[in-house]
């Protein structure tokens, strides 16, 4: 979005996108259901998502943090983060805030996971270990990585923010509560 863009519009957009982030949050249980029809309705919920998505970059570009604000900005990635049917609007919006963030208008942590989610979804190693393949014995384990070097992985997370790849996964280990 640029400076030019309307408050008005700023401000609809930014609601357009924290609903979004609410409803992707509240159904995204839906995506591993053993249900048929609740695993459907997240993968219409996620394609809706990412259509309107589109639409927003079409009119206005990347939606930022300098634009719309953190918690719609966050939205806005987490749309993207799960539009993962529709590669080419995940590349747009890698493309996009890719440049926002060298302007210094979004975060380097969104980069790095918008990053590994459209090279996973390529086919090709990730670079920060952020998007995880399986759990094995209780044990999330990523994608493979450029690096196989687990110290190399989180030097990387380290420099845009994300914490180390035991501590960042320790904390949403299955059965974790709290």
């Amino acid at each position: 979005m640029t400076e030019t863009t309307g408050g008005d519009a700023r401000a609809e957009v930014a609601a357009v996108l924290r609903a979004m982030a609410e409803r992707d949050r509240r159904s995204v249980h839906l995506a591993n259901s053993e249900d048929v029809a609740e695993r459907l309705a997240w993968r219409r919920l996620t394609a809706e998502h990412g259509d309107r998505l589109a639409e927003i970059m079409d009119e206005f570009g990347w939606p930022s943090v300098a634009a719309v604000g953190e918690e719609a900005a966050t939205g806005a990635w987490i749309v993207a983060q799960h539009a993962d049917r529709d590669l080419g609007v995940q590349r747009r919006a890698l493309a996009l805030l890719e440049r926002a963030v060298e302007r210094g208008e979004d975060s380097a942590y969104r980069l790095a996971f918008l990053r590994d989610r459209v090279l996973v979804n390529e086919g090709r190693p990730q670079v920060y270990g952020t998007q995880i393949a399986d759990v094995r014995d209780g044990a999330p384990v990523p994608w493979p990585c450029v690096d196989p070097d687990p110290a190399r992985v989180d030097e990387r997370r380290a420099e845009v923010g994300i914490a180390p790849f035991a501590e960042y996964t320790a904390r949403h280990a299955p059965g974790r509560s709290g």
